[in-house]
């Protein structure tokens, strides 16, 4: 069996790419419910940045082509499409990727904390789908302890940075004074809710939220007093016009603001520029907006540049990270190895017993005047011998690093299929 990571990212694919292979909420279970027909176990975490299918497969060549036909079916999307921009990782390689996501170093802003709780996620959601069976299951809650570590063990985390930050400084870039501007979220899940609070600790005196569900918008709302209110998501257009900065992050498959509401805004604006952040997969701003006059338009991509800043100072921290990456993957690979190493010294052991037991049995038979002392030493003399011989491979099977070749020639030589047949 081997461990298969499929999937795309930030730097892989392009967002056009992305937001047609991203899951939602809704049809995740399902997706996984399917996954199960294309390999032993999965989990996929999908993300505005990336969407990674994790596979329990027998072969490799195998796995990777039912993983991308898993995506391709339950996406709609032909695998001609998006295949070029698929990465794959194998066994050592997709537990340090899975690590290294989970710790935020292959994060668009290295070392974001948002990332571990998406990963936490997609375990449980595979789990209560039954698509996660022992070997991720142990190996996602494993890289939940590793991205706990990392963020614990080192600064890496430290003046975490996030979407939400990047949008700052680009807003700070467009407008001199953000105490002088007005905000509206749309979508009031994690990523907006965060957005709007990095906003107003960066200055935004006043903001807006709007959400499908109006009760979640006034949650949200009301944890910043008065200087947030909350609107229902069909009059959120009447309050574009007043808004300077919009950061968009719902669910909709749909794009939510379209050129005729946002050109309808800008009439009743003057001169006032007007800030849009796309944080959504798939979109929810219609790309021709950024073409309007006054208007700047970015997403997910675009705000890369911005994360780019951080990299140089987040460098000290994230060697010291990959170092604990580094102990957890042998750690795990270690279990991985005893998976198949122990039923083989098993099997080696009782190969060898099954031959103690017919031998001694077979002398004793000749033997008749023994008294019950010495069938007792007989059959001690016995074991020790067996357990002598069988001790330094025993111990050197469970101390290779990777003793699955070595589990072959054993269960080769030794003819131990046959006999478990």
């Amino acid at each position: 069996m081997e461990i298969l990571v499929v999937g795309l990212n930030h730097e892989a694919a392009p967002v056009e790419v992305r937001e047609r292979l991203a899951f939602g909420g809704d049809a995740l279970p399902r997706s996984l419910a399917h996954l199960r027909s294309y390999v032993e176990e999965g989990v996929v975490l999908s993300t505005c940045n990336r969407t990674e299918v994790y596979g329990l497969a027998g072969a490799f060549e195998d796995g990777r082509q039912h993983i991308v036909e898993f995506l391709a079916t339950e996406r709609d999307v032909p695998a001609s499409e998006f295949t070029r921009h698929l990465y794959t990782y194998c066994r050592e390689a997709a537990v340090r990727h899975l690590f290294r996501v989970a710790s935020g170093l292959d994060s668009m802003i290295v070392g974001e904390p948002q990332i571990l709780g998406q990963v936490k996620g997609a375990y449980d959601a595979a789990r209560d789908s039954k698509a996660a069976g022992a070997v991720l299951s142990k190996l996602f809650l494993q890289a939940a302890t590793v991205g706990k570590r990392a963020h614990s063990e080192t600064d890496i985390g430290r003046s975490a940075v996030s979407v939400s930050y990047a949008a700052v400084e680009l807003a700070r870039k467009i407008f001199s004074d953000l105490r002088r501007c007005n905000c509206m979220i749309i979508g009031a899940g994690d990523m907006g809710t965060l957005a709007l609070k990095t906003l107003m600790d960066n200055g935004v005196p006043r903001a807006t939220v709007t959400n499908r569900t109006y009760e979640t918008a006034c949650k949200v709302a009301s944890t910043f007093g008065d200087r947030a209110k909350a609107v229902e998501f069909d009059r959120w257009p009447e309050a574009l016009s007043q808004a300077d900065i919009v950061i968009s992050s719902t669910a909709s498959p749909d794009f939510v603001l379209t050129a005729d509401k946002v050109r309808s805004a800008m009439r009743s604006r003057g001169n006032r520029p007007l800030f849009l952040i796309d944080i959504a997969v798939p979109r929810d701003i219609d790309p021709k907006v950024g073409r309007m006059d006054g208007v700047f338009l970015y997403d997910v991509d675009d705000l890369k540049a911005v994360c780019d800043a951080n990299l140089q100072e987040r460098s000290r921290e994230a060697v010291k990270v990959e170092s604990i990456i580094k102990g957890e993957v042998a750690a795990y690979m270690r279990w991985w190895d005893a998976r198949a190493v122990v039923p083989t010294i098993v099997a080696l052991r009782e190969w060898a017993e099954s031959i103690r037991e017919a031998e001694v049995a077979k002398a004793l038979r000749r033997m008749h005047n023994l008294s019950d002392r010495d069938r007792v030493i007989i059959n001690a003399l016995s074991s020790s011998i067996v357990n002598k011989l069988l001790h330094p491979p025993t111990v050197g099977l469970k101390e290779q690093e990777d003793g699955r070749c070595y589990v072959e020639a054993i269960r080769e030589l030794f003819r131990l299929d046959e006999r478990e047949r």
